[in-house]
């Protein structure tokens, strides 16, 4: 088992080149909150932005887009209903991000089913909060399972990989991974991911981050993380031990971490441990 810690970051987070613009730090599409949740989907928006993406464009309810462009106007904005807008949207993506407070409707689950079946060979795919629920019950199937990251907590993971809660052992939970295919961000107070060949634990975490909305953050800075830096275990293990390490250091004078805080520092933090190449793990 790997530990993350602070080497990680220098390993991952890159100084930015002088000769760059927008389209070089990757282009993530953002799929979630309904009409209900539209906050969920704003929390992963600013963690995407702020962890780095060049472009950021949030499919969402109509009703969620004057807030969203009132809180963040960095982001685009687009309709779930606009078919034609948000195809074109979904082919110049390399990471997708859906489930922030979609919701569990038959709308959710047409656009969950259309969007597995046009991912393309080149995206990143997450897969979170009611999607990984509507993936679980509907027995859906990966096209890249390689490209795809599910960051359930431990009740999603147990309707994911039909492991109960009690059974959810490191040796189970790697069975069931290697079953899916896909890299699994399994959500607790340490934090562990499997990515088919070796287990990934977080040792940073703090009570004071048990609040709604925090895994919506951690989805989002995953998808900053993938859109500039490229997928692989060590990008989502940044993404996932800084994510932890802010909150650490933010509940050290905070009873309760927000995870609107968190993203609020991810850019400072990101400008400490940036460095001129990536390391080779």
């Amino acid at each position: 088992m790997n530990h993350l810690t602070e080497d990680i970051l220098t390993n991952v987070i890159t100084i930015r080149p002088d000769n760059s613009h927008k389209g070089t730090f990757g282009r993530a599409i953002l799929f979630g909150g309904n009409k209900q949740y539209g906050g969920a989907i704003m929390m992963s928006a600013e963690a995407c932005i702020n962890s780095g993406a060049g472009l950021t464009t949030v499919i969402t309810a109509e009703k969620n887009h004057a807030p969203l462009h009132a809180r963040l106007p960095e982001a685009m904005v687009a309709d779930f209903s606009d078919t034609e807008l948000v195809a074109d949207l979904v082919k110049s993506a390399n990471v997708i991000l859906i489930g922030p407070g979609l919701g569990l409707s038959v709308t959710v689950l047409s656009i969950l089913k259309q969007l597995l079946k046009a991912q393309q060979e080149n995206q990143w795919f997450i897969i979170d909060g009611s999607a990984i629920t509507l993936f679980a019950s509907h027995q859906l199937t990966l096209k890249y399972p390689e490209k795809v990251v599910f960051t359930p907590h431990q009740m999603e993971w147990q309707r994911l990989s039909g492991l109960e809660i009690a059974d959810q052992t490191p040796e189970n939970n790697l069975e069931k991974q290697k079953e899916l295919g896909a890299t699994i961000v399994l959500k607790s107070h340490r934090t562990e991911i499997y990515d088919g060949e070796q287990i990934w634990h977080n040792t940073v975490g703090d009570a004071a981050m048990a609040t709604g909305g925090m895994g919506d953050t951690l989805a989002g800075m995953v998808a900053g993380f993938i859109a500039q830096f490229g997928g692989s275990s060590e990008t989502i293990g940044a993404a996932v031990y800084l994510h932890s390490k802010i909150g650490d250091d933010l509940a050290a004078e905070h009873y309760v971490v927000l995870p609107t805080s968190i993203s609020h520092e991810i850019s400072r933090y990101m400008k400490k441990y940036a460095t001129n190449e990536r390391k080779e793990s």
